[in-house]
């Protein structure tokens, strides 16, 4: 492990203790029984199976979205559409799984491919209108979330809406469906794609050319270019990959046991969630996993602890805010790390001089 990595770890580590120790401070102010309430918090998901369950089902979704994300910022693109590919990625699952019929076993894999496809597109929407009209990919991709909102409500609506039920869709069938893996709790076999999904990620932006041509140009655009590489094609692999990666997110998230109709009237946040797991993990997809966990349990944890006690969950939301405002503050700790490399330099220095 490279003392960067090493340093990254400890000053997250160190972020994520104060974060802690500033919101049980807030418990300790606000609620009457404040003991309770940070032991739900903290231990509250081990209680009981189906509570550890719970963290599981979280993180899923979750995984999916930080590694897309993480791809396409690590191109430097500050492209928020993972929001919408991974909705998109759920109605277009939902889509072929109402409309088309399938072998069992090839059902959810067609669903989720084309979600995947789905996903891609509105990814690239703002890429291309950043490469060909130097539209801010932050503003335009904000806007697209909206607009596949509501192309999905209209298509929600006029579509594949059962009149049977309120606003939900036509029963998705059980050949799509993806199976439970662990009885006894929901986790159903897209953690197994996840997984394979954040190593996938890590081999194509850390073992791969186009991997290492999109890092380059994240760090330095115009020193990649510079260097020959095409920034433009590298751009626009990258918010596609990113974009297909969000787009199954939704596609299996809606093929999962828990839901039986297509019903998202309004964007559910994983791609903003994508934001906080990409700080926590550095943008590297292989930490991805371990982010998603941990935000999972803390909103686990945050829910048993609102249902058990006087304290709401909505404070999790400043363990977030605080962990990012401490790990994105360039100056947190640097002279800890100046302290590092000074002494790295001199052990390496004594090194030579005994050679």
């Amino acid at each position: 492990m490279s003392n960067t990595t090493k340093f990254n770890v400890f000053r997250t580590a160190v972020a994520i203790i104060i974060a802690l120790a500033i919101s049980f401070g807030i418990i300790l102010l606000v609620s009457e029984e404040p003991v309770t309430a940070i032991l739900k918090l903290i231990t509250g998901p081990l209680q009981k199976s189906r509570y550890f369950g719970n963290v599981i089902e979280a993180m899923i979704p979750l995984i999916f979205t930080g590694v897309g994300v993480s791809i396409m910022f690590t191109a430097n693109q500050i492209n928020l559409a993972g929001e919408g590919s991974f909705h998109i990625g759920g109605l277009v699952a939902s889509v072929i799984a109402i409309y088309v019929t399938l072998p069992l076993g090839l059902h959810p894999i067609v669903c989720i491919l084309l979600a995947g496809l789905a996903g891609s597109v509105v990814t690239l929407i703002p890429a291309l209108m950043k490469v060909k009209t130097n539209a801010d990919e932050l503003v335009s991709s904000l806007m697209i979330n909206y607009l596949v909102l509501f192309f999905c409500n209209f298509i929600l609506l006029k579509v594949i809406r059962d009149p049977v039920t309120g606003a939900g869709s036509y029963l998705l069938p059980k050949s799509a469906s993806l199976s439970v893996i662990f009885s006894g709790t929901r986790i159903h076999t897209g953690l197994i794609l996840a997984i394979l999904v954040a190593l996938l990620g890590y081999l194509f932006l850390y073992k791969t050319k186009i991997g290492y041509e999109i890092r380059l140009t994240g760090e330095n655009e115009k020193f990649a270019k510079y260097s020959g590489i095409n920034v433009v094609k590298v751009v626009l692999i990258s918010q596609l990959v990113g974009g297909f990666i969000c787009g199954i997110g939704g596609g299996v998230e809606i093929l999962n046991p828990i839901y039986d109709r297509f019903t998202w009237a309004g964007l559910l946040g994983y791609g903003w969630d994508a934001i906080i797991i990409l700080t926590l993990a550095k943008k590297n997809p292989l930490y991805v996993p371990v982010s998603a966990f941990f935000l999972a349990y803390l909103r686990t944890g945050a829910s048993i602890m609102a249902r058990a006690t006087d304290v709401s969950a909505e404070i999790v939301l400043i363990i977030q805010g605080i962990i990012i405002v401490l790990i994105v503050a360039n100056q947190f700790l640097s002279k800890y790390k100046n302290k590092m490399i000074e002494k790295e330099a001199k052990k390496n220095l004594n090194i030579k001089e005994a050679e």
